[in-house]
């Protein structure tokens, strides 16, 4: 078991918006951070790839509850209310264990071939669907846990394709999946129930994640390549149809939306942008912790791992709590 241990950071982000407040940072000292989600009661599930774990972090005490050991090397989490599955790469085959977060121990693992670079869940969290990189193919395997079935959805062939982010829509119907090769990206969008791609939207440059409007009608698509470093393709998905691109720089490599669809938070190698989807600009740029390696919002919170093995805890709350100071103020307080 891990010793519960918070920590304010050393070097508060650098943000110029006002309703960005540092709440805490929390130590999970285990190694760089994989990936990162929130379940609905606030609760954050964290996977140390170097340490073979997964950690739990309470929301109201921001504080390391349990770290348990998972059996090779995870990377992507999702979660639902009271439950957590992982992707983890062994010597042996890849995998997808299921930890319960409320006893927190494990319940399950479920084995898959290929390699696991993505996953989501149905909104009624019955089924996982785990995207998978093969040799010049992809395709996502469709975990039933209620039935412990699993059943295996063709996506695409092609040298050097890999499956980077999927999705599922708030009805269930549709799952979204970003495939890339060395040219350009695709977003491929699966009838749930037929199990068969029904469109196919092309992205320039190879993608590095994707996110859902809360409506379920629009996708964020963001991808990277050499030349134009990180653009943000917004997707009419009625039409299927790219509305507007957004070049915004650097090297992404991951991506949130906040509860109402209003800013994107979007992973650098060494900051975090805050993309304004109604008007298509980058509002802020923060430095935040060791160098982020992933990100996750819930209602009034934004969570942002580094490589280092701490989590900043950020408010992105329109009211914030007078007990704690905007950014640019512990800004001033620092330099005084």
């Amino acid at each position: 078991m891990n010793t519960p241990n918070t920590v304010m950071p050393a070097n508060s982000p650098a943000s110029d918006d006002a309703e960005i407040v540092v709440l805490s940072a929390v130590a999970v000292s285990r190694g760089p951070i994989g990936d990162i989600a929130v379940d609905s009661s606030g609760r954050v599930v964290v996977t140390n790839f170097g340490d073979n774990s997964v950690s739990v972090i309470n929301p109201d005490t921001l504080t390391v509850e349990d770290t348990l050991t998972v059996d090779g090397e995870p990377f992507a989490v999702a979660v639902t209310e009271d439950r957590a599955y992982v992707s983890t790469t062994s010597t042996s085959y890849d995998a997808v264990p299921v930890i319960d977060t409320d006893a927190r121990e494990a319940l399950a693992s479920y084995p898959l071939a290929f390699s696991v670079t993505a996953l989501a869940l149905s909104p009624d969290g019955k089924r996982v669907f785990a995207g998978r990189s093969g040799w010049e193919h992809v395709d996502i395997a469709v975990i039933d846990v209620t039935s412990d079935r699993v059943g295996t959805i063709d996506l695409a062939r092609g040298a050097g394709i890999s499956v980077d982010a999927v999705r599922v829509s708030p009805s269930g119907k549709r799952v979204y999946a970003a495939t890339s090769d060395v040219s350009a990206g695709r977003l491929l969008v699966v009838d749930a129930e037929t199990a068969c791609v029904i469109d196919t939207v092309t992205i320039g440059s190879p993608i590095r994640d994707l996110a859902l409007r809360p409506d379920g009608n629009t996708a964020y698509v963001l991808s990277c390549d050499s030349v134009h470093g990180g653009t943000v393709d917004v997707v009419d998905l009625e039409t299927g149809k790219i509305t507007a691109s957004a070049g915004i720089g650097g090297s992404p490599t991951q991506m949130t939306l906040d509860a109402d669809g209003a800013r994107a938070y979007i992973v650098d190698h060494d900051h975090l942008a805050v993309f304004c989807t109604e008007t298509g600009e980058v509002v802020d740029r923060m430095a935040v912790g060791a160098g982020p390696s992933c990100v996750a919002a819930d209602l009034d919170r934004l969570y942002v791992a580094d490589h280092s093995g701490v989590v900043t805890v950020l408010s992105v709350a329109h009211e914030t709590a007078t007990d704690v100071l905007p950014l640019r103020e512990v800004r001033e307080l620092e330099s005084a």
